[in-house]
């Protein structure tokens, strides 16, 4: 599998990003009833939200994916790790290719 790298976005709405080290593991967590976007994708560390795969041109960083195009690739639920944290967010990378959709 290519890396499959995300921004995490809007973390100074929930716990900020202080507490974030390189290698933590996040899990993703589809929201199709999000009222704001039916492709959100909830970012969660420890079974806390922190945040959601960034969908928006403002949001996304450089050469990720935006949660619209990381979302049909994963099924509900999906894996990840923070690989850079930056300004209000991290950048992870899928890292449990089962849960991925061919």
């Amino acid at each position: 599998m290519a890396k499959t790298l995300f921004t995490l976005t809007g973390c100074n709405h929930y716990l900020g990003t202080e507490f974030m080290k390189r290698g933590m593991k996040v899990k993703l967590v589809k929201e199709p009833d999000n009222q704001y976007d039916s492709e959100a994708i909830m970012v969660k560390i420890d079974g806390l939200k922190v945040g959601y795969v960034a969908n928006s041109t403002s949001t996304v960083y450089k050469d990720t994916l935006s949660a619209g195009r990381l979302y049909d690739k994963i099924g509900k639920k999906a894996k990840a790790k923070i690989i850079m944290v930056i300004r209000g967010g991290a950048i992870c990378k899928v890292i449990k290719e089962k849960e991925l959709v061919e």
